[in-house]
């Protein structure tokens, strides 16, 4: 056998992945309404695919205007939005939407609330029976299919909205303070299984709060926001691994994120 001709090669390196563009933008968004209220000033954020952002602030900053924004249901004064709802070849149906409050229909059974968006697409009741089944198995409402919202607690109906919203498999989520009706225990439980149904479907999501706690356990990144006019005053990475387990609430590292963005939040009331 011959001999080899020098030393063996350290193998060659691995090229890096490549770079992620961000499925949601803000660029130095600024908002005027009409009536001359500026309700945003210079607002940037960005969010990538999997990624999660909660907005933290007070009652009027502007947070769930920024949520808007991102739905294609205003448009700036100054700076540019990118999201899949304002691009005109992706459309709104890759966006959902959750809001505080459930919005079931009352009178259709929760499995025909989770087959509205599908039914808009254009698939009939037939075509999304095995996703929709799918669906409300995942957020544990199988044995309700049939049932009514008003049969349905309150956690229960935050499950059907939720289900609701991922069922088209979005590429954005959006969520306007949903668990803030709730009580703490079904909030906490509601949080963890996000994570875990998020993890499968990878979506850009941001989440609206006022609860520290909420925002430190369910975000990447949280961004604290002033009001007069709405901007972000901080940005605090939550750099631990990703989805959270709820053990995770009693472990110092928890407790001193949730300390670093009370004080952001002390300040930006200040």
């Amino acid at each position: 056998m011959a001999s080899p001709s020098g030393p063996p090669q350290p193998p060659s390196p691995v090229p890096p992945a490549p770079f992620a563009p961000p499925v949601l933008r803000l660029q130095d968004v600024s908002l005027r309404f009409a009536q001359g209220t500026q309700a945003l000033a210079g607002v940037s954020l960005q969010v990538e695919a999997g990624g999660c952002v909660a907005l933290l602030g007070p009652s009027g900053c502007g947070k769930s205007t920024v949520l808007r924004l991102l739905a294609g249901l205003l448009a700036p004064t100054e700076g540019r939005v990118q999201a899949p709802a304002v691009d005109a070849c992706e459309g709104a149906a890759q966006t959902a939407f959750v809001f505080q409050e459930p919005t079931l229909m009352p009178w259709a059974t929760v499995a025909d609330n989770v087959w509205l968006p599908l039914r808009l697409q254009g698939q009939t009741r037939a075509q999304a029976s095995e996703r929709v089944q799918a669906m409300l198995s995942a957020v544990g409402l199988a044995d309700f299919a049939q049932a009514r919202p008003a049969q349905l607690s309150g956690g229960m109906k935050m499950r059907a909205s939720i289900a609701r919203a991922l069922v088209t498999e979005p590429r954005v989520l959006l969520m306007d303070e949903p668990f803030a009706a709730l009580d703490d225990f079904t909030r906490q439980r509601l949080q963890s299984e996000l994570l875990q149904w998020r993890a499968r479907l990878q979506p850009a999501t941001v989440c609206v709060t006022h609860n520290v706690a909420e925002a430190v356990f369910l975000a990447q990144r949280v961004l604290v926001m002033a009001p007069s006019p709405g901007r972000v005053v901080a940005e605090i990475a939550v750099d631990m691994p990703y989805p959270r387990d709820p053990a995770w609430r009693r472990e110092p590292a928890f407790f001193e994120r949730c300390a670093q963005v009370a004080q952001a939040m002390e300040a930006a009331l200040a």
